[in-house]
């Protein structure tokens, strides 16, 4: 008889964190390292991960009438130097090609690293009158940026994202669309990967190059750090006068259209990893797993079972349910372990007795929480079950985010607080710069963001004792 392999071991987050997710990433078969530093294979269960994420996000852009293009991966040297601040954001991260086969280039082009100015040389070809606006644009596709240090979905040199690019001919449907977008984000977030977030807005050391306001929502990970899992920029008319984009508007004059810019990446998938997982691996909620549902025979050597749990799989997949049937030859035990490594989020069990007994065992991933159903009802409460398991992960991250969040009023208190529990810390802000890289320096926080719903926590700031203008959060960030 061959030997069972074993299923591997994964460090336990509270004794190294990094080297947990890591071992999440690597184990449950999402992600591989290339030849090349900081470049990922996405393994087919990590790429359907995000498969599933860009469907269900691409049909929430059709929906306010974003339509899909693709710009093309090289960008002239001249082209990017167009707009100064946007470059220089960017250079340090640029990555060039100066060679075309065996010759070299009369000019450098840059691997994109994000592609506003291939959006802009697009739009002023084909943006004449206020009747080809609104412009609103999405392209999927990689992007490069030579970072120096790596981490699985987190930091890549090339990773996946989606990057929105709007015109418009006022500045308040610009507004309104970055406001929209970061919305659907944020909604995506907490009721399909059931990930809560804190929306905002960015300071302006922290925005986007180029960008007159950024926008952010903000996760808490297991670990009590932040990551930023989306941003929406408003850029007001400053890349249409840099790319000298202009329209007939309805009084017969020609204007600066206003322009928006929005993305999220695979990023999302390391915080679902980080938000959700436990020391058996990963923990996936359901509208985004690649299998929702695993079938598992008990006994599946006894008469009549592995035909029972057939059929049973066909009628999960028969009524929408990403389902699949484990009758491999390796013990009931390896299976449990396996998929609850990979994060499925709901094992349905099968055997002799419970087919005498016209039911199955539904064990749900989260919580491992057992319930016995009817084998009549099995299609129905398959549905109660995995909307128990993104319930039960939404509220398990939003008592993270609501445990870990703590208010300061002062630099020492806020100090203090990061080094004693981690987490979000906020406090009332003058606006300044220089008292937000003091936070930095003594602190070792970065602020996250302007939250918009705002609490009056003092009426100074506690880092320089003047008049405080906003509250904003702080913390450490991925």
């Amino acid at each position: 008889m061959a030997k069972e392999k074993k299923v591997e071991q994964i460090t336990d987050m509270e004794v190294d964190f990094a080297q947990w997710f890591t071992d999440v990433c690597k184990k449950a078969e999402l992600i591989d390292y290339s030849s090349i530093k900081g470049m990922f294979i996405y393994r087919p269960y990590g790429y359907a991960i995000w498969e599933n994420i860009q469907k269900l996000m691409d049909a929430e852009f059709k929906k306010t009438g974003a339509e899909n293009v693709y710009m093309p991966m090289l960008i002239p040297e001249s082209l990017l130097q167009k707009e100064k601040d946007h470059v220089e954001g960017f250079a340090p991260e640029c990555a060039w090609v100066t060679m075309g086969g065996s010759e070299k280039l009369e000019e450098r082009y840059c691997i994109r690293p994000t592609s506003e100015t291939l959006f802009c040389e697009h739009f002023r070809n084909v943006i004449q009158s206020h009747r080809d606006l609104p412009k609103m644009y999405n392209q999927w596709c990689s992007v490069l940026r030579w970072e120096k240090t790596s981490r699985p979905f987190l930091r890549h040199r090339e990773f996946l994202w989606q990057e929105g690019h709007t015109m418009h001919a006022t500045a308040e449907e610009a507004k309104a669309e970055t406001e929209q977008m970061l919305n659907i984000y944020a909604d995506f977030c907490e009721n399909v990967l059931a990930m809560p977030v804190t929306r905002g807005q960015k300071t302006d050391k922290e925005k986007f190059n180029g960008a007159e306001a950024t926008y952010t929502i903000e996760c808490m990970m297991h670990d009590r750090k932040a990551l930023q899992a989306g941003t929406s920029h408003y850029f007001g008319d400053g890349f249409a006068k840099a790319f000298d984009i202009t329209f007939t508007n309805k009084e017969n004059q020609r204007a600066y259209p206003h322009q928006t810019s929005w993305g999220v990446s695979t990023r999302l998938i390391g915080g679902i990893i980080m938000t959700h997982g436990d020391n058996n691996g990963l923990v996936l909620p359901p509208k985004i797993a690649p299998v929702q549902i695993i079938v598992v025979p008990v006994a599946q050597h006894k008469e009549g079972v592995l035909e029972a749990a057939n059929a049973l799989c066909d009628r999960l997949k028969a009524a929408g349910y990403r389902a699949k049937l484990d009758d491999s030859d390796n013990s009931l035990g390896w299976k449990c372990a396996q998929y609850e490594m990979k994060g499925v989020p709901l094992r349905v069990e099968l055997g002799p007795k419970d087919i005498e007994n016209g039911q199955c065992c539904m064990v749900r991933r989260d919580n491992r929480e057992k319930v016995f159903v009817a084998l009549e009802d099995v299609e129905k409460e398959a549905a109660v079950q995995l909307q128990a398991v993104h319930d039960g992960l939404y509220a398990k991250a939003l008592k993270n985010l609501q445990d870990n969040t703590y208010e300061a009023h002062s630099l020492e208190e806020a100090k203090q607080l990061q080094e004693e529990h981690g987490g979000f810390i906020k406090t009332m802000w003058c606006g300044e710069e220089a008292c937000e890289l003091k936070m930095k320096e003594v602190a070792g926080m970065s602020s996250r963001c302007m939250p918009f719903m705002q609490e009056h926590l003092d009426d100074v700031c506690p880092i320089c004792g003047k008049p405080a203008k906003t509250m904003i959060y702080w913390g450490i960030a991925y």
